[in-house]
């Protein structure tokens, strides 16, 4: 099934830079990382492995085991940005419902997938039991995402990519999904080491950004951990690179003027 991307909420018409630009979301499910019990190891592999292949990771939201809160997020995020990527409540137990979540969300049915039951045959044997069925349950029309690790697959419906919640199975997944991703143009990165504490750069450094409107300006404090003396790294993010060097000198010249307290 061909994936489709979230409804064009730009121009009727893209711009050029437009189309340079895809967005994604994640929907983290479950009770347990809002808890505290879980600590999500997700969101920082997911966003980093999207910037490395040009895709702006806009939006993070985390809801509970409820399936009116995942099928009203998902159905916000999913209208709003090209690709969402769901993590968690995919598995064995009667809490884990975002396969069911996400069929109703997109108003299909769902049962026992016989691509996913081959799968979990394969893999478990006699210890397939009634329990572990569950995750061959898929949405109807959708496409399997392979789960090197464990067998039980995560799916695909539109533009919503649905993977497990345990990091190495996550992970797995996510790697069979980049390639099928439409890609964007790479967002350039490049730091600067202020030497300062963010309130003596914090005028300077806003009227830097409105100079250089192209590419976005951060400011990222730290306490060095040798000298216990706070410092700043300053970031410019674009896709010009032109336009990030100008900024980056910009900053250096910036910072020769400063008087730092």
């Amino acid at each position: 099934m061909a994936l489709t991307s979230a409804p064009d909420t730009k121009a009727a018409v893209p711009s050029a830079a437009d189309e340079m630009i895809v967005t994604a979301a994640i929907l983290v499910i479950g009770d347990e990382i809002l808890s505290g019990r879980t600590k999500d190891r997700n969101i920082g592999h997911i966003a980093e492995n999207l910037t490395e292949v040009g895709i702006d990771l806009r939006e993070v939201r985390i809801v509970a085991d409820d399936e009116n809160a995942i099928v009203e997020a998902l159905n916000a995020l999913r209208s709003r940005y090209d690709y969402v990527f769901t993590t968690g409540g995919i598995g064995p137990t009667h809490d884990d419902i975002t396969a069911d979540s996400v069929a109703r969300a997109f108003g299909v049915s769902i049962d026992h997938d016989p691509r996913a039951v081959a799968a979990l045959e394969a893999y478990l044997g006699p210890r397939l039991n009634e329990a572990r069925l569950r995750m061959a349950r898929i949405p109807a029309g959708a496409d399997l995402i392979e789960n090197p690790v464990s067998a039980a697959p995560g799916f695909r419906i539109g533009n919503v990519h649905v993977m497990a919640g345990v990091p190495s199975i996550m992970q797995a997944m996510l790697a069979a999904i980049l390639p099928t991703l439409r890609k964007g143009q790479r967002v350039l990165s490049e730091t600067v080491l202020a030497n300062a504490k963010e309130g003596d750069i914090g005028g300077p450094l806003a009227a830097l950004q409105r100079a250089h409107p192209n590419v976005s300006i951060g400011s990222y404090p730290f306490r060095d951990s040798e000298t216990g003396a706070f410092n700043t790294n300053l970031v410019v993010r674009g896709r010009d690179p032109d336009a990030v060097e100008a900024a980056r000198a910009a900053i250096v010249e910036m910072l020769k003027s400063v008087v730092r307290s």
